[in-house]
Parts: structure tokens; C-alpha cells; sequence
């Protein structure tokens, strides 16, 4: 074989078909090779001993908030995609609460251009499907889905603001049958906002606006305002034919009917978070507050959730990576309605995952697919990403399934300098991440530059 830029030796290689023992040839950001170690005869550039460690496909995170334009003082696409980076992520996708939030194609191409300026790791972005004369456009411009909110925050202007949400069902199934002409995923945060605007009165008309009673009332009666903006959803993806990706899903019920619809084979895809399995329990609401919500999710429904990874109802995990500052934060133990919800989570949750998989609560072949090979076959960027095999994008992750560390604010590359995972210990951590043959973390160490990142488009478009 002729000289290649990189070789990575000796490593246990997920495929498809299996984990095999195998060395992978790199050439101009590809796998040009890929079989039993000792096979490639040529030299290379660089060579990483990957003995005793798993080499997967660079991990797809189609949900985080990179914060740019508008609120760069929490984030920016440079500290998020460092943040990717550290955390085995090579293809991150923004959302569209940024300011102005990227409701048309020029919004969405600003976005993309000041990407290419600041990513480390590659990148896309999602723009607010609200808008039906600009949803075309937007899938022209490269954009591989739609993201549109069914909430409308009460006490806030932010994260929820004007423009990216819509609760009318009537406007909402307009853009269902936009969103469908494209062939494009259409992602929506399921939420009842007409339901939310009772539930939440008999905590405030009784002076309690604290954290517990904020996760009570996105929680209660079982998560009645999920399930009901989730019925709504399946039926009218069953009217338009619009591949569906439901965001969010935390209840028992939200699975049960993305099953049901599953089984009859229609394109409805369910998105999980790593808070939900790991952050949103009651211990976490007493202790972390504001630092854990987002919201409450039961034990019953995070056992839901692992059975539900299990048989294959939940097809991804999005990081719904969402950092906000200590001071908006702290609002939050007086008046958790005043207070963003979300957290940082996009450096962490691989470790938490591949601790889950030391404890046998997955195996390592299903965290492959829900982190990497469902993201890229659902938003249309597979086989270039999200699989080892010769022609693919050498977008890598070596991980190291037996060391341990502790995870620390002090190692944290999000703007906002925390992680709700402070002092919490792991086993399994990345410790190579690779993008189209460069290595931009090395030992917990990002080496990776801004401007490293590319511009994801569809395969075929």
C-alpha cells in the first residue's frame, strides 16, 4: 500500500457486522483501508497504538445548542465544538434559539459561515421549520433537518423566544406538510402548552415557583402535556408522510405510541437525552435544582427509557447541550420559572454511557447505533458518516472502556465553566477523537483548532 496520513493500529473496530480486531488506513480524511493488524506494509504519517482500546465512528450529536449568534456569553461554536471534541463528538448540529433565530435562509446561512470560521468539529445547523415560504429555501441551502417547538415559555423570554415555536395546531400541520415536500426530518419538542397553561397555575396561585413544584408541573398527571403534544404529533406525521424525529421523549406514554407507529412502518424516529437517564431524578431536583432541570423524570420512566433503547424504539441520543450561566441559574432556587432550563452535556455523556455499559445497562454495539449509526442514516449524512468502512469519513473515537476518572468543572471547556456531573465518577473515556483523519483530542487534551470543522450536507443533495 502506498503512504497514508494516518494509521490507527491494533484496535477492537466496531462495524456493522461486529467488533473485529483490525488496523484503519487514513488518506486525505478517508478510510482508505481497513483489515486484521499488520496487513498495511506502507508508512505513515502519524501512528496511534490503539491495542486494547475500542476504536467507534466519531459520535453525531444532531442536537445542541452552540449559543452563536446572540448569547456567546454562555457559548460560542468555538467552546461547544471544543466541548464535542473533548467528548467524542465529530459532527455537532446547532439549533435555532439563537439570536436572531434562523428562520430563514439567510439567518441559516450566517449561521453556517460564521461555523466555518469557529468549528473544530464538523457541523451543521437545524433552522426553525416555522416559516412555509422559507422551508424549501432552507433545504436547498444544505440544512439536513427542521426543528420546531411546541412551547411557549411563561415568566421568560428565553430559551423558548418568539418566532421558533408554534402551538397552533393549524400552523404546526401547515409546516408538517412544508417540511414533508422535502423529504427531511422534522424535529419537534412535544409540549402542550394550552394544558401547561393550567397545570402551572394551582403551584403559582399557592406561592410556589421552586424548583420541586417546576418539576412536578412538567410532570404531572404521569406527563400528561408530553403525551397528549405527542399524540398530536403521530397523527399528523400519519396525515402528511413527513418523517418525523420526536424530541424529548421521557414518558412511557411517548414511547408507546412512537412504537405503535414504528410497527406500522411509518418514518417516526424518537430522540432521547442523557438527562434523562442520568441527571432528572428526585435526589438531583432536591439537591442540584436549577442545575438538574430541565425536568424530573421518575425512575418507572427512566426504566421505560433503558427498555426502550433495548428493543429499539429509541433510535438516537441527542445531547440537547444547553449551557447557561451560574447567575441565570441561581435565579432558579426562588423562582425556577425565571430560570433556562437545560445544562451543559456534551463533553460528558459519552463517558456516562460507556460507565452504563461497564454496569450492563446497554451494550456497546447499541451505544454505536443510538450515538452514531442511527444519527447518520436518520439525517441523511450515512454512509460518509457515522460507520468504519473503506470510502467513510475517518471520523474516529478511541475509547478506553477500563480507565476511570472523575468528572470536574476544572476540565469543562463550555464557556460557562460547569458541568452538573461535577464529582461524579466514570468508567470508560474517550481518549482519541478524530475528525476526517485529524486528531483534534488527545488524552482529554483538545488539540484541535477553530476552522478544523466542515460543512455536513446530505449525501446525495
Amino acid at each position: 500500500m502506498e503512504n497514508v496520513d494516518l494509521v490507527v493500529k491494533g484496535g477492537e473496530v466496531w462495524t456493522p457486522a461486529g467488533f473485529i480486531e483490525a488496523d484503519i488506513a487514513v488518506s486525505q480524511g478517508k478510510i482508505v483501508a481497513l483489515g486484521k493488524s499488520g496487513l498495511f506494509s506502507g508508512s505513515s504519517n502519524t501512528v496511534i497504538d490503539a491495542k486494547g482500546k475500542v476504536v467507534i465512528p466519531g459520535l453525531i450529536d444532531t442536537h445542541t445548542h452552540h449559543r452563536e449568534p446572540g448569547f456567546t456569553h454562555k457559548e460560542d461554536i468555538t467552546t461547544a465544538t471544543q466541548a464535542a471534541a473533548a467528548g467524542g463528538v465529530t459532527l455537532s448540529v446547532g439549533m435555532p434559539n439563537v439570536d436572531p433565530p434562523t428562520t430563514t435562509v439567510e439567518r441559516y446561512r450566517n449561521v453556517i459561515e460564521i461555523s466555518k470560521k469557529k468549528a473544530l468539529v464538523d457541523f451543521n445547523h437545524n433552522p426553525s421549520g416555522t416559516v412555509p415560504e422559507e422551508i424549501s429555501k432552507l433545504a436547498q441551502a444544505g440544512c439536513l433537518g427542521f426543528k420546531i417547538f411546541m412551547v411557549r415559555d411563561t415568566g421568560r423570554d428565553y430559551p423558548h423566544m418568539p418566532g421558533i415555536g408554534l402551538h397552533n395546531h393549524g400552523a404546526l400541520f401547515r409546516c408538517f406538510e412544508e417540511v414533508a415536500k422535502t423529504g427531511l426530518p422534522l424535529m419537534v419538542h412535544p409540549h402542550d402548552q394550552d394544558l401547561m397553561d393550567v397545570i402551572e397555575q394551582k403551584y403559582w396561585q399557592r406561592g410556589d415557583r421552586s424548583p420541586q413544584a417546576y418539576a412536578k408541573a412538567y410532570r404531572d398527571f404521569d406527563g400528561i402535556i408530553w403525551d397528549t403534544a405527542i399524540a398530536t404529533l403521530v397523527r399528523f406525521q400519519k396525515a402528511t408522510g413527513v418523517k418525523l424525529h420526536i424530541l424529548h421523549v421521557s414518558t412511557p406514554g411517548g414511547l408507546e405510541m412512537a412504537r405503535r407507529a414504528k410497527e406500522e412502518g411509518r418514518p417516526v424516529s424518537v430522540e432521547v437525552n442523557p438527562w434523562a437517564l442520568f441527571l432528572g431524578s428526585w435526589e438531583n431536583v432536591e439537591k442540584l435544582g436549577p442545575y438538574c432541570l430541565g425536568f424530573w423524570v421518575p425512575e418507572d420512566h427512566v426504566e421505560a427509557l433503558w427498555k426502550g433503547i433495548e428493543d429499539g424504539t429509541v433510535d438516537l441520543i441527542g445531547t440537547d447541550h444547553a449551557p447557561h450561566t451560574k447567575e441565570e441559574k441561581d435565579i432558579g432556587w426562588k423562582d425556577m420559572w425565571q430560570s433556562p432550563g437545560g445544562e451543559p452535556q456534551i463533553q460528558d455523556y459519552l463517558k456516562l454511557f460507556l460507565t452504563a455499559v461497564n454496569e450492563g445497562k446497554l451494550t456497546l454495539d447499541k451505544l454505536v447505533r443510538i450515538t452514531s449509526y442511527n444519527p447518520a442514516r436518520i439525517f441523511g449524512v450515512y454512509p460518509r458518516k457515522g460507520v468504519i468502512q473503506v470510502g467513510s469519513d475517518a471520523d474516529l473515537t478511541i475509547v478506553d472502556m477500563k480507565k476511570e476518572e472523575t468528572i470536574s468543572n476544572e476540565t469543562t471547556y463550555t464557556r460557562v465553566g460547569w458541568t452538573p456531573y461535577h464529582g461524579r465518577k466514570v468508567k470508560g473515556v474517550p481518549v482519541y477523537t478524530i475528525v476526517r483523519g485529524k486528531v483534534v483530542m488527545e488524552d482529554g487534551k483538545v488539540v484541535g483548532k477553530p476552522g478544523d470543522g466542515e460543512f455536513i450536507t446530505p449525501v446525495g443533495r
